[in-house]
This record gives C-alpha cells, structure tokens and sequence, in this order.
C-alpha cells in the first residue's frame, strides 16, 4: 500500500481571505499535514448563493506566496473555465511562485445539469456544453498541457476541441518534467484518462462501495494499456466534523483500509483557533501520522 499522506481543504466561499491565509500558514508549520487545497467555482457551491467566493488560482498564487513547504493545489481546476494554454501557464506560474510545489488538480467541470452549475457558467459567459463535449475536451486538454511543460519549441495543435499555433510555455515549471497531475472524477472517459496521465487519482465523495467500485474500474484501464496501477495513488476527500471527531477518524480509518492514502480533510467555516494543530493532534493518529 502506498505512503498515507493527510492534506487539508479550504474552500475560499462564504470566507475571508485572512481566515485561509492563517490556516494555510499555521499547517506550513505542521509536518503530518503534507497538502493543501482549495476549490475552482465562482460560485459558492454551500452556504449564501450570493455569498462570498475568492477565484481559485489567484489566491492560490497568493497562499504560494506566503507559505514555504505545504504542497499546494485546487481540487480541481474545471477545464470547463479556462483554455488549456492559458491554465497550462497559470500553473507553471504557481509552481515558480511556489518553488516547486504545485500539484496540478484538473477535472471536466461541474455538471452542467447541476442548477447552481448552469448559474456558475452563465453568471460568467462560459460556454454551457454538453457533457460528452466536456469530456472529450478534457481528454485532448490533459495531454496538450503536459506538452507545453516538456517541449521546448512552439508547436501546433490541430485538436477537434483544442486548437494552438505557435504555442509556448515559459517559464516552464520548476518540478520537471511538470507537476504532479491529480485527476478528480468518477465517470468512464475520466478515468480512461486518468490511466494514460494522472499521477493521483481523486474520488469526488460518494459511498465506498462506488469508490471500490470506480478504483477498480481504474485499474482495468490501466492493465488494457500496459500501465500498473499501483502507480496511480488514489485520493478522497473527507469532511471533517469539530464536534464529531470520531466520525472524522473512522471515516480516515476506512478510506485507508480501502486503498485510498492520499486523503484530503475538508475544513468547514468558521475555522477555530489553531486547527491545524487540531487535526494534527486529534485526526492525523487515525491515519498512522
């Protein structure tokens, strides 16, 4: 079984920057906590629909910025908001900023037949595409960002849904050959995807059973292309309760019994004083940390 590593999740909605500032700041001191993560809507997704929401990959340059160890990401981006090119600078700009730090979370995008999706996308001009679209996009998306972190002359791209000319990345990112690359999802052509390029793998929440289920399905892909599946590390996100810490660390318990070490533990708001040394004292023995 792989390594356990314990992350934390801030979503930026319904909170001020300088509450996850000083979380983020707090867990770089903390060790056992190896990750931190916020989300990609622009739109809260919880609380207020009016409320609050800092755009991801701005504050997450920020929080970059401000911190010195924690490895860092937004869990994940939608590849449904920005171009490729572009998100494939932004984050080789993060992981300059952060001296290597980056891990690049991406996924399809919200549903689009989601209602609060529809209101995300029409709120902002972005295209509103059907789902099959959306995929097919994000699989030509995945392999034209790794190509703009490794080659080092422009090339073109003549994509049915990517198209680039004359396209560069430079600086390219610290971490060669790039970034990690965490994919979130659960559906078939996801994790099709997820075979051929993802470094972690993350299941968006949903029971165990679905995420046995989908992990073994992961492995099947990986064994039709010759690639073995232990190389892929497989990610959960898990919502941390304050007055309930038992059922936080048998939720720990159980993801890892499941296979599932790369766990990432979703703070809610408002965020008590010192806690991350909280879930370092009161979470991370859960996960043999």
């Amino acid at each position: 079984m792989a390594r356990v590593s314990l992350g934390i999740m801030t979503p930026p909605a319904q909170v001020g920057y300088d509450e996850i500032l000083r979380v983020w700041q707090e867990a770089d001191g903390i060790p056992v906590i190896e990750h931190a993560w916020l989300f990609d809507h622009l739109i809260p997704i919880f609380g207020d629909p009016d409320g609050p929401v800092l755009e991801g990959w701005t504050t997450l340059a920020a929080l970059a910025a401000s911190t010195t160890r924690l490895r860092m990401g937004l869990l994940v981006s939608a590849n449904r908001v920005r171009p490729p090119a572009l998100l494939a600078r932004m984050a080789a700009t993060v992981d300059v900023i952060s001296g290597g730090r980056l891990d690049f979370g991406i996924g399809v995008g919200s549903r689009p037949d989601a209602p609060i999706a529809r209101r995300e996308y029409a709120a902002h001009g972005l295209p509103f595409v059907p789902v099959a679209e959306a995929v097919a996009a994000f699989t030509e998306a995945v392999p034209a960002i790794r190509r703009l972190w490794t080659e080092e002359q422009p090339f073109d791209l003549d994509g049915k849904y990517v198209q680039l000319k004359d396209a560069y990345c430079n600086p390219k990112p610290v971490q060669r050959p790039g970034p990690p690359i965490v994919i979130g999802g659960r559906s078939a052509p996801v994790l099709r995807v997820v075979a051929e390029h993802a470094d972690i793998w993350n299941m968006p929440g949903g029971s165990m059973q679905d995420a046995d289920d989908r992990s073994a399905l992961l492995d099947r892909y990986c064994e039709r292309i010759g690639r073995n599946p232990a190389e892929i590390t497989r990610s959960l996100p898990i919502g941390v309760s304050y007055d309930r810490p038992d059922t936080t660390r048998a939720a720990i318990a159980e993801a890892i019994e499941h296979g599932f070490t790369h766990l990432v533990l979703s703070l809610p708001s408002p965020y008590p004083p010192e806690v991350a040394a909280w879930v370092a004292t009161e979470l991370a023995p859960a996960a043999g940390l």
